[in-house]
């Protein structure tokens, strides 16, 4: 029945940030980008290579998402990159907190916690290694 993820939603506080950070920092491509009076509120459909996507929106006075203590429902989101390592060297480099790299006890792949301005947790985990 169901076939892949096909997106994922997420709202910002500050629309021009997470923009920004999500296709400048993170190089997510722009597929469209609405905005919605009846609701003020801007909807901005990103892509990854793979075709997934994430819908971008802004809400007045949306309240902030708990994450510290971690709270139900939806935990994270991951994506899948080739070197963990480089990755996290990248972020850094534009000055995004990056948690030290972690190992999979259950795989062996490396993988790694940073935030979105909003400080929903993201993660970065290492594609299996190639035949």
């Amino acid at each position: 029945m169901l076939l892949r993820i096909h997106h994922a939603a997420i709202i910002g506080s500050d629309y021009a940030k997470s923009k920004h950070f999500y296709t400048a920092v993170l190089g997510l491509t722009v597929l469209a980008e609405h905005y919605r009076a009846a609701r003020q509120s801007w909807k901005l459909d990103l892509a990854l290579p793979d075709g997934s996507q994430i819908e971008l929106f802004s809400f007045p006075e949306a309240p902030p998402r708990p994450s510290y203590p971690e709270a139900q429902g939806l935990r994270h989101l991951a994506f899948e990159v080739q070197d963990v390592a480089q990755c996290k060297r990248e972020l850094e480099a534009q000055g995004v907190a990056v948690e030290a790299v972690r190992m999979d006890e259950y795989t062996g792949r490396r993988f790694v916690f940073f935030a979105d301005p909003d400080g929903l947790p993201l993660e970065l985990y290492e594609a299996a290694a190639s035949a």
